[in-house]
């Protein structure tokens, strides 16, 4: 017998949490914590959200340890960041939203200029927009790190937080230690695919031993680094079922692209070169201006452009999974429940619309005004808007 297909608009369980429809807000750098921690701007940000009808929105980014930031304003799981934690989780409560919080370590995408510490990845890398290069991390340095996102977790259910995503994609630190391209190590974290993926499974193991079923877990994985030699489907299908066996995860959020190699493959539509070269400090400038299209590649937008990726995902896993990519109206959310996607995750179309879903829910065939222009992408570390929207 066929199963019925589900109303994204209706109620649904993720883990231990009961969300009021299955549309997540999905975590997009906001640039709007100061010295770590929250501020009003970041509240009323997610308040927005919330009011505006998602079923979950979700904190970015926060990172587990302070050699893990792409930014050095961003939130760090200190006591001093938990009573502004809870002024946010209680304002996301209060319009009846759930919240999670995207917990990790950015590895050889952080900045490490601006951190006062060596940005770590599996391997020595040079990072073209911090002119800088990894460095290697050790055992030791890889084991404070899974212990980190213990302790990030178990705050955050201090915090009010609902559920945790853990950062398992975009070539972070998990991330690019499941990429061949990236990791050339030669111990028990470097070569085959069951030594690459053990950091990500001790990480989320790790979670999962802090939190128990107390708030959900879920983690951004990618399932395609779109570059040559990088992770890809094939591995991303093994490692879904490993995480799926080890029983530490409540979801899976499918995602795509490198921030380290090509971020792009993620946002699809226009390339917004001068805008990005804009932001970019002096060596990166320059380079963004005269080679800037051989690293911001143009791919064509179209609605649910992740599907046919997560699709194979879909077939080989029973864990739930949060679709994402191109998601811009009820009916691709209709698409995505009849695919047998349990949730599905929007982040362009609500920074134009954050009140879209209770649009759609008015007028299941409202559209978004969302024209992809891209141009939100190079906001991030001023605050992260939709440029069309007057403040």
């Amino acid at each position: 017998m066929t199963q019925p297909i589900p109303d994204v608009l209706a109620p649904a369980k993720l883990g231990p949490v009961t969300l009021r429809n299955r549309i997540i807000k999905s975590a997009t750098y906001e640039g709007l914590s100061r010295d770590n921690k929250v501020t009003d701007a970041l509240i009323d940000f997610h308040v927005r959200h919330a009011a505006g009808g998602v079923g979950m929105t979700t904190v970015a980014y926060c990172a587990v340890a302070p050699d893990g930031r792409t930014d050095r304003k961003q939130i760090l799981w200190t006591e001093d960041a938990l009573p502004g934690l809870r002024r946010l989780t209680e304002a996301v409560h209060a319009e009846g939203a759930a919240v999670s919080a995207q917990i990790g370590h950015a590895g050889p995408v952080a900045n490490p200029k601006a951190n006062g510490a060596p940005a770590l990845g599996p391997s020595r890398h040079f990072h073209a927009t911090t002119t800088s290069f990894t460095k290697a991390a050790t055992r030791a340095d890889l084991e404070r790190i899974i212990k980190a996102h213990g302790h990030a977790a178990r705050m955050a259910i201090r915090a009010g937080f609902d559920a945790v995503e853990i950062h398992l994609g975009h070539n972070y630190l998990a991330s690019s230690f499941l990429s061949p391209r990236v990791n050339h190590r030669d111990d028990e974290y470097g070569g085959s695919l069951e030594n690459r993926a053990r950091l990500a499974r001790a990480i989320a193991r790790e979670v999962r031993e802090a939190v128990g079923d107390r708030i959900a877990i879920l983690a951004k994985f990618n399932m395609d680094d779109g570059v040559p030699g990088g992770f890809w489907l094939d591995e991303a299908i093994q490692v879904a079922r490993w995480l799926e066996a080890d029983g530490s995860l409540d979801a899976l959020v499918l995602t795509a692209g490198s921030s380290l190699l090509n971020p792009m493959y993620l946002f699809r539509g226009d390339v917004p070169l001068r805008e990005f070269a804009a932001i970019m400090p002096q060596p990166v400038k320059l380079g963004v201006q005269l080679v800037g299209k051989r690293f911001l590649k143009y791919y064509p937008y179209e609605d649910a452009y992740l599907l046919p990726l997560a699709r194979q995902i879909r077939a080989a896993v029973k864990l739930p999974l949060v679709l994402l990519g191109g998601i811009t109206g009820k009916p691709v959310m209709d698409v995505a429940m009849r695919e047998g996607f349990e949730f599905v995750a929007m982040a362009r179309a609500l920074l134009r619309e954050p009140d879209l879903i209770n649009k759609i829910a008015k007028d299941p065939q409202a559209s978004s005004l969302c024209i992809h222009c891209n141009k939100c992408f190079t906001k991030i570390y001023g605050g992260t808007s939709c440029v069309l929207v007057q403040p």
